[in-house]
């Protein structure tokens, strides 16, 4: 059953990376961090985030939480750049079987390859999808 909400899931975010603006690739991130850690889910997003933001700018960046925008769902985040407020990274953390996947976009410009070792010295399963 796991396989095939992964294959799902993977298929999803293949999907929104399809073209737009901007080229994108996407990681998804099995946390299996517990639906009542709210803590450790904040954490785990920020610690992906930075590992997203070292490899796609030399900016200094901040997260930006959903929780008081209309535009953006409780559990949606993006990375910005502090000069500029440009975009680095979104991700929407997801509740499947109890455990968090956290679904994380960037532009295809970061070092793809880097960002998933990085995220995996880390301590977390990931898959990579690229947008192309």
């Amino acid at each position: 059953m796991a396989e095939a909400l992964d294959d799902d899931l993977y298929r999803r975010t293949k999907q929104l990376l399809e073209p737009g603006e901007i080229e994108l690739n996407g990681a998804v991130v099995h946390t299996g961090i517990e639906s009542q850690d709210d803590i450790a889910m904040t954490q785990a997003t920020i610690d992906v985030g930075e590992i997203i933001a070292e490899h796609a700018t030399d900016a200094d960046t901040y997260v930006y939480s959903g929780s008081d925008d209309p535009e953006f769902a409780s559990n949606q985040h993006q990375g910005r750049t502090l000069d500029g407020d440009e975009f680095v990274w979104e991700c929407q953390q997801l509740l499947r079987e109890g455990t968090y996947d956290v679904v994380f976009y960037y532009e295809a410009s970061a070092d793809h390859e880097a960002i998933l070792d990085d995220v995996r010295e880390e301590g977390f399963d990931v898959t990579g999808v690229r947008g192309d």
